[in-house]
C-alpha cells in the first residue's frame, strides 16, 4: 500500500492516492480513516508529510478533522456547478433530481449602505428591500438566501415564496438578468446562518456574493447565498491565453 516515488512532492502523491481509495469506497462517506500512525505507516511517508496532505483534502472538503475524535470521510456534494455559468439555485436542485422549496423568513427596506450605493449606483435617500430566504431540497435546508434590490423597481404585489427569484423579477419588473459580477469565499461555522441550514460545527459554508445585471448594464440584484459545502461544489473553467 505504500506509496511509490515521482517526480511530485510526496503530500501530492498521499492526496491522490486517498482521493482513489475514496472513489473506490475503500474509504466510505461518513467513515473514519486510520490513525495518523497507521496511515503513514501504511503509505510509507513521514507524519509530517501526511499531516500536510490532510490539511489540503480538508481545505478541499474531502475530508473532516474532529478534534480529539478523529479524520473522517466528507460526503460528496449533491449539487455542482460551473462558476462561470449564471445557474439558479432552482435549476441546480432540480438538476440533481430534487424538489426544490423556499422557506420565506422576511423582507424589508432599509436605508442603503455605502456598499449599496456605490453597487447600485443610488442615491443615500433611495430605499433597499431586503428579502431573506431558505432554500430546500426535498424539504432539507441547503442555502441561505439574502438578497438586496431597489425598493422602487419592485411591485408591491410581488411574492417571494417563488422558488426562481430570476423569473419572479423577470415576471414581475420585465427586468432580465443576463449576467453577474461573483466573488466566493469559504467560511466555517457561522453564528446565525448554520444553525439555520442545521449544519454540525464543522460543517463549512460557501459564500457566494453576486452582483446580477439587465442586459442594458443595469445593476438588478445583489445577492448573498449560503452554500453547505457538504451540498455543493463550484468549479471554473479556466482557459490558457498564450
Amino acid at each position: 500500500m505504500s506509496i511509490k516515488s515521482d517526480s511530485r512532492h510526496l503530500y501530492l502523491q498521499v492526496i491522490d492516492r486517498l482521493k482513489q481509495d475514496i472513489d473506490k469506497g475503500i474509504y466510505k462517506e461518513r467513515e473514519k480513516l486510520p490513525s495518523e500512525f497507521d496511515l503513514a505507516k501504511q503509505l510509507g511517508v513521514s507524519r509530517a508529510t501526511l499531516r500536510e496532505a490532510l490539511r489540503i483534502l480538508e481545505e478541499e472538503n474531502v475530508i473532516i478533522r474532529r478534534h480529539g475524535v478523529g479524520t473522517f470521510v466528507n460526503t460528496k456534494p449533491l449539487f455542482t456547478s460551473g462558476i462561470e455559468q449564471l445557474n439558479s439555485i432552482t435549476n441546480m436542485i432540480t438538476q440533481a433530481g430534487m424538489q426544490p422549496g423556499t422557506i420565506f423568513l422576511s423582507s424589508e427596506t432599509q436605508c442603503p449602505s455605502e456598499e449599496d450605493t456605490r453597487l447600485f449606483s443610488c442615491s443615500a435617500d433611495e430605499e433597499i428591500l431586503v428579502v431573506e430566504r431558505v432554500r430546500t431540497a426535498n424539504g432539507e435546508p441547503v442555502v441561505h438566501c439574502l438578497d438586496k434590490m431597489l425598493a422602487k423597481h419592485i411591485p408591491d404585489s410581488i411574492s417571494w415564496e417563488k422558488e426562481s427569484i430570476f423569473e419572479n423579477l423577470e415576471e414581475k419588473t420585465g427586468r432580465r438578468i443576463t449576467y453577474a459580477v461573483s466573488e466566493i469565499e469559504p467560511i466555517g461555522y457561522h453564528e446565525k446562518v448554520s444553525p439555520i441550514l442545521d449544519c454540525s460545527p464543522e460543517t463549512a459554508l460557501l459564500v457566494l456574493k453576486q452582483m446580477h445585471y439587465t442586459e442594458q448594464d443595469e445593476p438588478l440584484l445583489l445577492s448573498v447565498n449560503y452554500f453547505r459545502a457538504d451540498k455543493f461544489s463550484f468549479h471554473v473553467l479556466r482557459k490558457r491565453i498564450n
